[in-house]
């Protein structure tokens, strides 16, 4: 009796994650077909990215905000906490490259609350010379057209901030290529169905381009100091004004950097646990995307309907990964690396649940109520 229940349990929700992952195949491929609107004009903008630490290929990730086919001024504004951060070789280098760019760095370690890159932020903005603005994290390269369909999202009536959604690069070995399949192969096909749904929330650091006239209206970047998605927040502070939160069908890269196990589980537990925190019912019901979990879990208790949805949850993964490689013009990757990247994001997926506090570059911070944070030894 209690093998029947999980049989068709498990069965279920592996049956159901198929028709997801065949669903999500079939939204990617309509993602892709969409048309990029371009900005009416090129204007000034500053590009905002705050450092920390050195990173595979940051002097190339960073030159990709420069070369682009832009006619109007572009000044590349990056930010550390402090003048011996190992980012500040790459920022030489590229300033070396490109001798008559409009390249600053501002170093300075004031703190304005729990996030970081938030407090970065907050000390950068006095350089920062155009109104529009463009944050993007340090992990991002883009393609030369990048600028021209990201304003020429803002551009049209009603939009108050433009994001983007991306697709992983592993630039640090193995367990760096783990953590990009992930997110091409499951936080892409997810964002792509949240828009294709309409469901709203979309806001990512990948890019968030706004004017500094919504940024002050939203209270400046002084406001999410405490805020952990404080990509997330911005988002719905920008909607709060009546204004839309634009993503254009422009997918930019993520250069994972995740160097060994451990660092890629406390990086992937810490996303699943704030979207856990900001969304619990979505949170929830991403139970249906790991159909490959689910069926051999189905498998465990009846091998032969078992055998036959684990081999069903393959075909609809790999149709829904070859759709991501498309889109995202990247390379083939294996099916035994498939295998291991679903079992993994079903364990963190799980361990979402049970995290309450997250790792952020050496410090444990302590997750509270609308998103907030806090030192992991600091009350409030």
């Amino acid at each position: 009796m209690i093998a029947s229940f999980f049989i068709l349990l498990f069965g279920l929700l592996a049956g159901i994650g198929i028709f997801y992952a065949l669903f999500a195949a079939t939204m990617l491929a309509g993602f892709g077909r969409q048309q990029l609107s371009s900005a009416a004009r090129a204007v000034p903008v500053t590009i905002l990215k705050p450092l920390y630490g050195n990173e595979p290929r940051l002097t190339e990730n960073l030159e990709s905000f420069l070369t682009q086919n832009w006619d109007a001024p572009i000044q590349l504004l990056c930010g550390v906490h402090d003048e011996l951060d190992g980012s500040i070789a790459a920022v030489n280098a590229m300033k070396a490259r490109h001798p008559l760019a409009d390249i600053a760095c501002v170093a300075d370690g004031r703190v304005h609350g729990s996030n970081g890159k938030v407090g970065n932020l907050v000390n950068m903005m006095a350089a920062a010379r155009h109104e529009i603005l463009i944050l993007s994290d340090s992990d991002i390269a883009v393609t030369p057209d990048y600028l021209d369909r990201v304003v020429g999202a803002l551009s049209r009536t009603g939009v108050g901030a433009v994001s983007c959604a991306y697709h992983g690069r592993g630039d640090a070995g193995f367990w760096s290529r783990l953590g990009a399949a992930g997110l091409s192969w499951q936080f892409l096909p997810n964002v792509v169905v949240s828009l294709a749904l309409n469901a709203g929330g979309v806001c990512m650091g990948s890019t968030i381009a706004l004017r500094r006239t919504t940024l002050d209206a939203i209270g400046g970047f002084e406001r999410f100091a405490d805020i952990l998605a404080d990509d997330h927040a911005i988002g719905a502070a920008v909607r709060e004004l009546g204004l839309e939160v634009a993503v254009p069908p422009l997918v930019v890269t993520h250069a994972s950097a995740d160097d060994s196990f451990a660092a890629l589980l406390r990086h992937e537990l810490r996303w699943a646990a704030t979207v856990r925190q900001l969304n619990p019912r979505g949170y929830a019901g991403m139970i249906c995307t790991h159909p490959l979990p689910f069926a051999f879990l189905t498998m465990a208790f009846a091998l032969s309907p078992g055998f036959w949805l684990v081999t069903g949850a393959l075909i609809a993964r790999m149709l829904l990964i070859e759709n991501v490689q498309r889109l995202c013009r990247a390379e083939r990757s294996s099916p035994g690396l498939l295998l291991v990247r679903d079992l993994l994001s079903f364990v963190v997926f799980i361990g979402g649940f049970a995290t309450g506090s997250v790792d952020w570059r050496g410090e444990r911070l302590r997750m509270e109520s609308q998103g907030r944070i806090s030192a992991a030894g600091e009350t409030r």
